[in-house]
């Protein structure tokens, strides 16, 4: 898991953070959460639309994602299934100012 500025969370701090305001998106495919389970209160953006989703419209992230599109200042944790995709979307969402 990645969170921020941290490199990784561990799940206990994972947790922790879920009673905050964080927005806990998960990277990995669909094909993925359908075999191995979602984590609860997450969502889903696989990390080849995560780009583009962070770059939609917040009424249309709403609509495609069931959730309020993150302001560039909130606090956002991405998870993968092995830690790899979630350090590059920490990548993408830092280089389109999302801090």
């Amino acid at each position: 898991l990645c969170a921020r500025g941290a490199p990784s969370v561990s799940y206990p701090e994972l947790k922790q953070l879920k009673k905050t305001n964080v927005l806990h998106i998960d990277v990995r495919e669909r094909w993925e959460i359908d075999r191995f389970g979602k984590i609860p209160a997450s969502i889903n953006i696989p990390l080849g639309e995560l780009v583009e989703a962070l770059q939609m419209d917040p009424a249309e992230f709403k609509e495609q994602y069931n959730q309020r599109m993150p302001s560039k200042s909130d606090p956002v944790v991405f998870s993968c299934l092995a830690g790899n995709r979630s350090k590059q979307a920490l990548g993408f969402a830092m280089s389109l100012g999302f801090s």
